[in-house]
């Protein structure tokens, strides 16, 4: 397993943490996912070569989400 941890833009409640935890949790190869609202960051871990940084970014932002990077 691999881990990646973005910075996300934008979720401050809840429900903006599950809508990107379970946005992120349907891409095959996604083994957790854990969203720190606080800290503005969703941590990742996944099967490494099935998935990319773009991945992450491209369904977290059709959530209504801008990530600003990776950590």
């Amino acid at each position: 397993m691999e881990r990646i941890i973005l910075n996300v833009e934008g979720m401050s409640c809840a429900h903006c943490g599950r809508a990107v935890k379970n946005a992120v949790g349907e891409l095959d190869g996604v083994e957790r996912v854990i969203v720190d609202l606080t800290g503005k960051t969703v941590a990742i871990e996944y099967e490494p070569g099935k998935l990319t940084f773009e991945s992450f970014k491209t369904v977290i932002e059709e959530e209504g989400y801008h990530v600003s990077g990776k950590i």
